[in-house]
């Protein structure tokens, strides 16, 4: 095998061997599994025993799925084989990984995530043991990870074409969030600081978080009064829209931590305000914090803001300094 690095690097980002990598070499050819004998040992039950093949050829990688049981996918889309491109995300078994440049250190004697030892591929003891396998729509090992590494809507897009079924827990220092996902299709989104808004509005406002940890526990069996009816894809559609026209709102749309005050005197007149205006003016004066006053309505959080900024700009309310 050519010895010859090829510049990428294959950087694990979520599941069992997150924070591991393993150093592609020029025309060389990896075999993924979870048979002792292969190039890159994947030790779980989601993973066949000849699961991939990646090789590089002429300044190309390519990947190839070997008849995987779960399948192998890329940027959320299953594949038989496909190019890869820096920055592609694979998803094989529980594990995400990323393709990346590697630097200087990694190309001259990074660290083979086969060269670890071998109490590195073994569950940790204080680890929640993994529970027996239901089937391949159903996750049986923890996918988790940083949201920061692999965004929300990305995540989304790889359980939904996965089919994955599971509770996707996202955490910060400061909130948390639950999606429920039933074979891919993500049917409620709660908030533990805004419990009472509907599930949509949860889904959208999630889309948002870019700092934090995810990760995909066990189905739960779990009514809701209100489920979400429309497709992940259309969520995650719908969703970014309204992320991008709120975004286009520009600078004065108020952060979720300030607080708002109507202006005293009030120099503009109502008369001049709609009735949905109207209903903002008196959340603003019922609510005062912005988080609070998007909870409370009953528009969506890109009407609210309309709102908000609206009345900002032309002297109705102000930002409490």
């Amino acid at each position: 095998m050519n010895a010859q690095a090829s510049g990428y690097v294959l950087k694990f980002i979520s599941g069992k061997y997150q924070g591991g990598e393993y150093a592609l070499k020029l025309d060389s050819e990896i075999i993924i599994g979870r048979s002792s004998d292969l190039d890159m040992v994947l030790v779980e039950d989601m993973v066949s025993r000849q699961h991939s093949k990646i090789t590089t050829h002429g300044g190309e990688l390519y990947i190839e799925d070997l008849g995987s049981t779960n399948g192998t996918f890329v940027n959320g889309e299953k594949i038989s084989k496909k190019r890869l491109k820096e920055g592609d995300r694979i998803l094989v078994g529980t594990s995400i990984i990323k393709l990346v440049a590697a630097s200087d250190e990694e190309t001259t004697g990074g660290t083979d995530i086969q060269e670890l030892p071998d109490e590195s591929y073994q569950t940790p003891s204080n680890s929640v043991p993994r529970p027996a396998r239901h089937g391949g729509t159903t996750v049986t090992g923890a996918i988790s990870g940083l949201i920061d590494e692999v965004p929300l809507p990305d995540l989304l897009q790889l359980f939904s074409t996965s089919k994955k079924s599971g509770v996707l827990a996202i955490n910060t220092p400061v909130k948390n969030a639950q999606i429920y996902l039933r074979d891919g299709r993500a049917y409620y989104t709660a908030i533990s600081t805004a419990p009472d808004i509907s599930p949509y509005k949860a889904f959208y406002r999630l889309l948002d978080w870019t700092s934090g940890t995810f990760s995909l526990e066990q189905p739960v069996d779990q009514a809701f009064p209100e489920e979400m009816e429309a497709s992940t894809e259309h969520l995650l559609m719908d969703g970014m829209r309204y992320l991008d026209e709120i975004r286009n709102l520009g600078p004065s749309v108020p952060p979720y931590e300030a607080q708002l005050a109507i202006r005293q005197p009030l120099i503009p007149p109502l008369r001049a305000l709609t009735p949905e205006l109207l209903d903002t003016m008196q959340l603003v004066h019922n609510c005062v914090l912005v988080e609070t006053i998007l909870n409370t309505s009953l528009a969506s959080d890109l009407e609210t803001y309309q709102d908000l900024v609206y009345l900002l700009q032309n002297d109705y309310i102000y930002v409490i300094q």
